[in-house]
């Protein structure tokens, strides 16, 4: 049956979640529509997407149920993320109701596929910024003759590594990489399946 899911944050204990959580229930009140689950959350975006509960967020919601923020910057910590996020769910047929920017995002309605690739252009906008600011820093660096990077074949630090031990018990059951994505949580199966490549993981290796 479809569901309608209502996503809540602040960044700290100090602001209250009771006023986006009326706001939210007067604007389904006067769209006639029923709330059937809210995710809290008082943590700062600047954390992990599933210390936020968006990876949570995005397991819960299927095909024809609806998303309701009181504002987007409560799903990311950057535009790149919540575009990315947005176009994620929409993509599954995912309503998506933003009160303060007034949106209401369908993936077959007109409006909605204007302001998808309108984001999408924000999106590629601010990956772009972000590269050309990083390869400035990295040029000063080396032109100040600091050397740049770990030493070659450093495994970085990943969001897989706490989940590693299930990781290694279900490639031992043969769960496929899409499947072990869902059952730990995460939304992207690729970057899973990079992180086993990586670190070499396989059946023998439970």
């Amino acid at each position: 049956m479809d569901k309608i899911v209502a996503y809540l944050r602040t960044s700290t204990e100090k602001q209250d979640l009771s006023h986006q959580k009326l706001e939210l229930l007067e604007f389904a009140r006067k769209n006639d529509l029923r709330i059937d689950t809210f995710i809290e959350v008082t943590l700062s975006s600047r954390k992990t997407s599933k210390q936020r509960r968006i990876d949570e967020l995005m397991a819960m919601l299927n095909e024809a149920d609806t998303l309701i923020v009181t504002e987007l910057s409560r799903l990311g910590r950057s535009t790149a993320e919540v575009i990315a996020l947005v176009n994620g769910l929409v993509n599954r047929n995912v309503r998506v109701m933003i009160i303060k920017q007034n949106l209401d995002i369908h993936q077959q309605d007109m409006n909605s596929k204007i302001i998808i690739t309108l984001f999408s252009l924000f999106a590629e906008l601010e990956r772009d910024m972000i590269s050309l600011r990083t390869k400035e820093a990295l040029a000063a660096k080396k032109a100040q003759g600091i050397t740049l990077g770990k030493p070659k074949g450093t495994l970085q630090k990943s969001k897989f590594d706490k989940d590693v031990d299930k990781i290694k018990e279900l490639l031992g059951y043969g769960l496929s990489i899409r499947k072990m994505a869902k059952v730990l949580g995460y939304t992207s199966h690729i970057a899973l399946s990079t992180y086993i490549k990586k670190r070499h993981l396989n059946v023998s290796s439970t």
